[in-house]
């Protein structure tokens, strides 16, 4: 659901809720009967709040959480999916291409205030799934994300977990994949080097493994 207005979409203003907490509720108790979640787009702590309050399964975005918010979402175990590195990319990127003066502010409005918001819910126990708004920027950059993660707060385990085994929590995939089990797709990728020193060399892949089978070696 868009519970809030967005960055990169004209007219829309990031703070404003949407939708009603009551009519939140009514997408997530219908969500049920099909056996899944709602993932809300949430920028504004109104928004953020209604959600969580409606029982949403994830914030995306996040990025004018307040602490009440995220004190509703470490104590609802909201998941938040924040993609705390495209702000960079998308300004960079903004400023080449002469993206409009509306989008540009919002983008400056929203990206440090995100990164205080997530490092704050990291120091709060909040549950967090990687995120990257993948498909702003080009698909094959998302392992950027990482050391973003590890800069405001996450340590470099986590940050990994947060694409693994917590992502999979978040989708409900648990019992598929996630993690190097018997029974679940073996799906992952190999790099050189330590990325508990250096998480940053999740951007070079040396190998790739998809459902067993090898798709990719340096």
């Amino acid at each position: 659901m868009i519970a809030t207005g967005a960055v990169l979409t004209e007219g829309t203003v990031p703070s404003a809720p949407e939708f009603s907490e009551a009519e939140i509720r009514a997408a997530v108790e219908e969500a049920s009967l099909y056996e899944t979640h709602v993932a809300a787009h949430a920028h504004g702590a109104e928004g953020i709040k209604r959600a969580v309050r409606a029982g949403v399964r994830s914030i995306e975005h996040g990025s004018l959480m307040d602490d009440e918010s995220i004190a509703l979402m470490a104590e609802h175990g909201t998941f938040l999916v924040a993609d705390v590195w495209m702000g960079d990319w998308s300004i960079e990127q903004g400023e080449r291409e002469g993206w409009s003066p509306d989008v540009m502010r919002k983008l400056r409005e929203t990206t440090d205030v995100q990164r205080e918001g997530f490092a704050k819910a990291v120091d709060a126990g909040v549950r967090i799934a990687f995120g990257t708004d993948s498909g702003t920027y080009p698909h094959g950059m998302n392992a950027n994300q990482f050391a973003s993660m590890v800069k405001y707060g996450m340590t470099p385990m986590d940050a990994i977990r947060s694409a693994t085994i917590d992502a999979a929590e978040l989708l409900g995939w648990r019992d598929r994949v996630g993690a190097l089990e018997p029974g679940l797709f073996a799906d992952l990728v190999a790099v050189e080097g330590d990325v508990m020193n250096d998480v940053d060399r999740l951007t070079d892949v040396a190998f790739v493994m998809k459902g067993g089978r090898v798709v990719s070696a340096a």
